[in-house]
């Protein structure tokens, strides 16, 4: 399993081996022992999975969790191929403000590992693109909060070639000067701490 640190901070892209042959591939997306060599900790518990499809040029993000409760996400996508971006929007970061991305096809195998508090956002590439999450905490609507994808002050690899498909949620999203200003970003050093916890043994 190879590693590359992005250009946010605690964000990391994990690329596995593929083994394959006249009948196919065969890879694994999650590695522990890589992981937590990586990241300094095992991975989190996974509370929930996410599953999503996607036509050729659908935008999802940039999406985020209040924190707290606060979310870390560990994306593959299964099928097709997609440009997955993740954007520091913690307020105290040494990072902040700034985004990477990796490209996921069904070449490399790439995975992302988000930590919690940063925003999160794809492109789809091809028709039929599955994106798949394990995440940290089961999904409440009241916590979920998006930014704009198109924002220029960012300035997100969206590709200029084909129009961007955007939910109305999505289309309306504030900017991320304008999310600041109201005090709707997560604090740096809480979503440390957050993180930290879960991977805390849990007393029974």
């Amino acid at each position: 399993m190879k590693v590359r640190t992005l250009a946010v901070e605690g964000a990391l892209e994990f690329t596995p081996q593929v083994f394959g042959d006249e009948r196919g591939r065969f890879l694994s997306p999650f590695q522990e022992s890589a992981f937590a060599q990586a990241h300094g900790a095992p991975l989190f518990p996974v509370r929930q999975t996410n599953h999503s499809v996607s036509a050729r040029g659908v935008v999802r993000g940039i999406h985020y969790t209040t924190t707290p409760p606060g979310c870390a996400k560990y994306v593959y996508c299964a099928a097709g191929a997609a440009i997955d971006i993740v954007v520091d929007i913690r307020v105290g970061s040494p990072t902040f403000g700034r985004w990477d991305s990796v490209l996921m096809d069904q070449n490399h195998h790439r995975t992302l590992y988000f930590p919690v508090g940063v925003g999160h956002a794809f492109i789809a590439l091809e028709d039929n693109t599955v994106m798949s999450y394990m995440v940290s905490s089961s999904y409440v609507a009241a916590n979920e909060l998006a930014l704009d994808v198109l924002d220029p002050a960012l300035g997100l690899p969206v590709p200029k070639d084909v129009p961007p498909i955007l939910s109305e949620r999505d289309g309306v999203a504030i900017r991320l000067a304008q999310a600041k200003a109201e005090g709707l970003l997560p604090d740096y050093e809480l979503c440390r701490r957050i993180e930290q916890d879960l991977t805390q043994p849990v007393s029974l």
